[in-house]
């Protein structure tokens, strides 16, 4: 069964709660941008930040769109990580939620 954009930004909210023991409110509203985001890349590139897993800021150049013909295997979704094509590296990449900073 396909997970509708509720149960995404719900599990997602609750997943960083549980990582970074924020309230769960906040957790939410961070969760909703996320989701954004991802709704923004499958339109066309975004421009966003998230820290790296050295602790360096990444600004990246993001998109979702256009990318099927590059996808090796199927995978599964996953709610701790955003997966997305790097227009600037030409690969994809991926960055844990609780690191996400901003879209600018």
């Amino acid at each position: 069964m396909e997970a509708t954009f509720r149960t995404v930004v719900f599990k997602r909210a609750q997943t960083l709660a549980q990582s970074t023991g924020k309230n769960y409110n906040v957790c939410l509203a961070k969760s909703w941008v996320l989701y954004r985001l991802v709704i923004d890349m499958r339109k066309g590139v975004v421009c966003f930040a998230y820290e790296k897993a050295d602790g360096t800021l990444r600004r990246a150049k993001g998109t979702l769109r256009q990318v099927d013909q590059l996808v090796k295997g199927t995978g599964k979704e996953d709610y701790k990580t955003i997966r997305y094509y790097d227009v600037e590296a030409k690969a994809f990449r991926s960055f844990k939620i609780e690191n996400f900073i901003t879209v600018y």
